[in-house]
């Protein structure tokens, strides 16, 4: 049975999130009732399409739509489902009562698929998808990739490199002055003055370089509302300049609506490293919404003026876009292409919590959501479980209750609340800050619920989590044993990535020795009760600050600890990270500190041959590692050697005995306890699930 439902809104900043309305769809959305158009199949281009936003222009003109008020371009394939950022952002302007059409992945080589809709009454929004287009296009090795986990079948090569650019210049080529507002990852990421790894070299903020109008950065629900609302009025888009969350280009001595800090000439940005990695460090530390001001860069004749933060969504906030009535599937259009691979991750996820304290050097969430933590009500989270175990082809599994960070539920202390997130300070390392609330309990009382719903058998994390904050939570014991008994399957992801303190501290994690107390805790717990369950550790080669040294005395942990990673995942510079400056300039940006670059390609080599020194094809360049820094002691038979003498073509026994390995020796060997099957992650978005080979 479909009910057909029409709702009026009027589109005000706040109505998006009109409680009555809300209440309403959230009860149609949970009944498992989809929301349509009567007669909305009829002569439609694609079949079962009721409930999805449309895609082509014959599914618009269904909805009495002439001329949508705004049409999304998006380097992804278009799946309704709140994991992707171009199904919130169209959800929550529908939700407003704005008619939005996508444009997902339109043929780039000429500006004719840009006109699908005609010219939209508001404005064109532009996003590059989950990912910026060169890492979705390249892997740190800087090939091209041969599968795109967003697109149709996985088929590489329908997105552009410097998607946003290409877009916008299309759209230009469209409609000339038409608004154009960017948002998503790449937009966020790329809003300043960027140190980019393909070009390796400083580019120019995306809003310049891409000619739009306006940029969104963050968690974009209420700016883009806040956005849309303004132009409904009739504000040019050009004399939008106080919204909070958003970057754009005036004239120098126009008024600034925020008290602003930097001013740096870019051509300066361009030519000195310490400035640019001191510019770096204003931004980080700006980017928080009760303290932050507005940032400025100068480019010649036009000033780039960053507004501080919009505030984070709180938890009723979150609860309304999490509720949406998505059909949490990809369009039918892409059925015959056999779908889009990445739902398969997340179609039976649930995204809790926003932002993360955590404070990685080499990811960009700190930057992109914020180190101020939000989550969802308990009551949400649950209603979202019960309308999963109603979708067709749900088997009683939820695959993770997580996201940037599983068991962060909210701020790191209540001082946040007040006067934001500390300016220079890190709430994890180099060890837990004496104000930090680490607290299992609701984490853990939400999972028991799920895992009672009718229907669900068994409720699993994958996102990972931060052992250093389960460790600091002093009654962590309910929550510890619950997650190895109730929400490991078979293998827990953790990230300890190095075992060198130097190199740990620069990467902002803690001590190795942090890591070795999870991990007998986790081991101890697993023999009390009788289970089979392996750590799954993310190592990471070649972070600044890595010498080949520290490379080796991985290796040798590794080899202590009877750890065989099976993949491991090379730094990979991206744009508005520390460990990115550090990688460019050499320099710390957040103490102004001198780091060592492993920049070449064959150290690189090496630094990842090292943590696999197991393999038989590897011997070589180890060996030639491990003489370049006179470590001959560990060439040859003995227990703590990691490769064959050069010439002798038989196995080192990794076993430890000193004697060659039998078949069946080597198949046992290859059984190990720390066997790392993950896949080199994205860790660019915070999305560790999307695998990349």
């Amino acid at each position: 049975m479909v009910f057909y439902i029409t709702i009026f809104f009027d589109r005000s900043y706040d109505t998006w999130y009109n409680k009555d309305v809300f209440v309403i769809l959230q009860k149609i959305c949970v009944s498992g009732i989809q929301l349509s158009r009567k007669g909305i199949q009829n002569n439609m281009k694609y079949k079962n399409v009721e409930g999805f936003l449309p895609l082509c222009r014959e599914e618009a003109k269904m909805r009495g739509w002439e001329t949508p008020d705004f049409v999304y371009v998006s380097g992804d394939a278009y799946v309704d489902h709140p994991s992707f950022g171009t199904a919130i952002i169209t959800r929550v302007l529908a939700a407003a009562g704005y008619s939005v059409a996508i444009l997902a992945q339109p043929d780039f080589h000429s500006a004719e698929p840009f006109k699908e809709y005609g010219r939209p009454r508001l404005g064109f929004l532009v996003s590059a998808g989950n990912l910026d287009s060169m890492v979705a296009n390249y892997t740190a090795a800087k090939k091209r990739r041969g599968y795109d986990y967003y697109s149709p079948g996985g088929k590489p090569g329908l997105r552009p490199d410097r998607a946003v650019i290409v877009y916008c210049n299309r759209i230009r080529e469209a409609y000339g002055n038409v608004p154009i507002i960017l948002g998503g990852l790449e937009a966020s990421l790329r809003r300043f003055a960027h140190y980019d790894y393909w070009d390796n070299a400083v580019r120019n903020s995306i809003l310049v370089d891409s000619g739009a109008d306006l940029l969104t950065y963050g968690m974009g629900e209420n700016i883009i509302i806040r956005i849309a609302s303004l132009l409904d009025k009739g504000i040019p888009v050009g004399k939008i300049h106080d919204v909070r969350g958003t970057v754009y280009l005036t004239a120098p001595g126009d008024r600034l609506h925020y008290e602003s800090v930097g001013g740096w000439s870019v051509d300066a940005l361009k030519s000195d490293k310490r400035l640019y990695a001191e510019a770096f460090a204003v931004q980080y530390s700006e980017n928080d919404s009760i303290r932050g001001h507005a940032v400025v860069e100068k480019y010649r004749d036009r000033i780039l003026v960053q507004n501080p933060p919009m505030p984070p969504l709180e938890r009723e906030e979150l609860d309304r876009v999490y509720e949406l009535p998505y059909m949490r599937t990809y369009h039918p259009a892409y059925e015959k292409e056999g779908g889009i691979p990445a739902i398969k991750e997340v179609r039976f996820s649930i995204t809790h919590n926003r932002g993360c304290f955590g404070g990685c050097s080499f990811c960009a969430i700190a930057f992109h959501q914020g180190r101020a933590v939000r989550s969802r009500s308990a009551e949400s989270i649950i209603r979202e479980a019960e309308l999963l175990t109603k979708l067709p082809d749900f088997k009683g599994y939820i695959h993770d209750v997580g996201g940037p960070t599983a068991n962060f539920r909210g701020p790191a202390c209540d001082k946040q609340l007040k006067d934001g997130v500390c300016a220079n300070r890190r709430c994890l390392t180099p060890v837990p800050c004496k104000n930090l609330k680490a607290d299992h309990s609701e984490y853990t009382e939400i999972l028991e619920k799920i895992n009672s719903i009718s229907g669900v058998k068994r409720v699993f994390i994958r996102s990972g989590i931060r052992f250093d904050y389960l460790l600091a939570d002093k009654e962590n014991d309910v929550f510890f044993r619950r997650l190895v008994e109730k929400h490991v399957s078979g293998q827990l992801k953790v990230a300890p990535e190095h075992c060198s303190d130097r190199v740990l501290s620069l990467m902002g994690k803690p001590k190795i020795s942090v890591y070795d107390s999870f991990r007998k805790r986790f081991e101890k717990i697993c023999a009390e009760t009788g289970r089979k369950q392996y750590l799954i550790p993310y190592l990471m080669s070649s972070h600044p600050g890595s010498t080949l040294e520290d490379a080796v005395e991985l290796a040798v942990y590794l080899k202590k600890n009877g750890c065989a990673p099976d993949q491991v995942q090379d730094f990979y510079p991206t744009p508005s990270t520390a460990s990115t400056v550090m990688y460019y300039t050499g320099i710390d940006p957040m103490t102004g500190k001198s780091v060592y670059t492993a920049d070449t390609i064959e150290e690189k080599r090496m630094q990842r041959a090292l943590l696999h020194y197991n393999r038989k094809e590897n011997y070589g360049i180890v060996r030639k590692a491990l003489m370049s820094i006179g470590r001959n002691d560990l060439i040859g038979y003995g227990r703590d050697c990691l490769v064959p003498p050069e010439n002798n073509y038989h196995e080192i026994n990794h076993e430890g005995t000193g004697r060659r390995r039998s078949v069946s020796a080597r198949k046992r060997a290859n059984k190990t306890k720390c066997s790392d099957k993950t896949v080199t992650s994205n860790r660019i978005a915070g999305k560790k699930k999307i695998k990349y080979k």
